[in-house]
């Protein structure tokens, strides 16, 4: 059978991905909003609301919710005080706002390799970059694959450093039944538009420790206090709230998300089936202490020589071909992004263009991922039924059996 680039009948011929899903709730909510004339989060109760609602889905005490989850990492390194030249370690493989979260606070990104078998940061490699200057770790939830919140969380009490989650992708996961972002210091989300739950832009920030929580919700609004006068500024803040009609969106998007969050984990399991019968690709290794993953991507690994050596953008053009919109993920680790590279960063460039230096930095693990290994299919393709996984299965295999074609 003919692949489709070549001439060949698609596999998929309807279009895979119908996203955002959306129905009369949203319609209703945002109408209820609008002849409200409550539309700033200030004034309503939709975004209070959704914080609560959010909040006892996420397992946490307290819940701030903001404009991005990038904004929701700024403030929760600010709220932890994080000064100037203070260094925060991360993974290399997340997108840029995990390290630009950290810039923006004046303080020095350190990249750790991931673990191939996870693609989230390998523990083991995390004290060997703590120094004396190390105030917190920020673990990545990549993909809504919980990260080792045990090893991590016990190396942050043995250094005593603080632990923000990047939990961005992760709404509903959970690790050992405990739902991620409320088992560290910090947790954050983002309901960006291609998220799982989403309303265009936003975020939300978590946390069990009441103190931080009003910290945070200081610098989400302009500095103010609870209880404060509305012209008096406490802190060094931003206006970064939401808005109701967001709110009002996100409740309904939360309403349903329960019955997505199984969708997605039973696809991904006949996935895993699938490809696990086939030469040259691999799925992430299991971990029992996983007890939710919200599967915002289908992460699978391609192995070149098992295809005759035909390099990962040749395998993506022919699914893509075939109607799977599948993707290669990061391009690029993240220190081999511009900012870096051009030590552009702000305000903060004398203090900081000394201090970072990442020419020589190679990890190999993150470098694979980026240039060699990593396929990533959209977290609505999940959405669909099983036999259309099986067809994406199919799919893999009709590219494998005819990758001479790709010569």
């Amino acid at each position: 059978m003919k692949l489709a680039i070549n001439g060949g009948a698609k596999i998929f011929t309807d279009p895979l991905v119908d996203w955002p899903l959306w129905d009369e709730k949203e319609m209703k909510a945002l109408q209820r909003v609008l002849e409200s004339g409550k539309w700033g989060s200030l004034h309503g109760e939709e975004v209070f609301e959704f914080e609560k609602e959010f909040a006892r889905f996420q397992d946490a005490d307290f819940a701030i919710a903001c404009s991005s989850g990038t904004t929701a990492l700024e403030s929760s390194l600010r709220a932890l005080g994080l000064q100037a030249g203070d260094e925060v370690i991360l993974p290399a493989y997340t997108f840029v706002a995990s390290a630009t979260a950290i810039l923006i606070n004046g303080a020095v990104p350190v990249f750790v390799d991931i673990d191939p078998k996870t693609y989230n940061i390998d523990p083991n490699l995390i004290e060997a970059a703590i120094t004396e200057k190390t105030r917190a770790i920020m673990p990545v939830h990549f993909a809504g694959r919980p990260a080792d919140l045990d090893a991590i969380n016990q190396i942050a009490r043995k250094n005593d450093l603080f632990v923000i989650e990047d939990a961005a992708q992760a709404w509903g996961s959970a690790w050992r039944g405990r739902k991620v972002g409320a088992a560290s210091d910090f947790g954050c989300f983002s309901f960006q538009s291609s998220k799982n739950i989403n309303c265009a832009e936003g975020g939300i920030i978590l946390t069990n420790d009441e103190e931080h929580a009003n910290l945070a919700r200081s610098y989400v609004n302009c500095g103010r206090v609870e209880g404060g006068i509305w012209y008096e500024h406490y802190h060094l803040g931003s206006n970064l709230r939401l808005t109701e009609f967001q709110g009002a969106i996100l409740r309904s998007q939360l309403d349903r998300y329960p019955a997505h969050l199984q969708q997605r984990q039973t696809a991904v399991a006949r996935l895993n089936e699938r490809i696990a019968e086939i030469p040259g690709l691999s799925t992430l290794k299991s971990d029992e202490r996983i007890t939710a993953n919200s599967c915002h991507l289908f992460i699978f690994r391609y192995d070149s020589a098992a295809f005759d050596e035909i390099g990962k953008n040749a395998f993506i053009e022919a699914l893509r071909g075939e109607g799977v919109p599948c993707s290669g993920g990061y391009s690029i680790p993240l220190y081999e992004q511009p900012i870096f590279k051009n030590k552009s960063f702000g305000p903060f460039t004398h203090l900081l263009k000394e201090r970072i230096d990442v020419s020589a930095l190679h990890l190999k693990n993150t470098h694979s991922a980026c240039y060699d290994q990593a396929l990533w299919l959209p977290q609505a393709v999940l959405l669909n039924d099983e036999n259309t996984m099986d067809r994406i299965g199919d799919a893999i295999v009709k590219i494998y059996e005819n990758r001479q074609e790709l010569y």
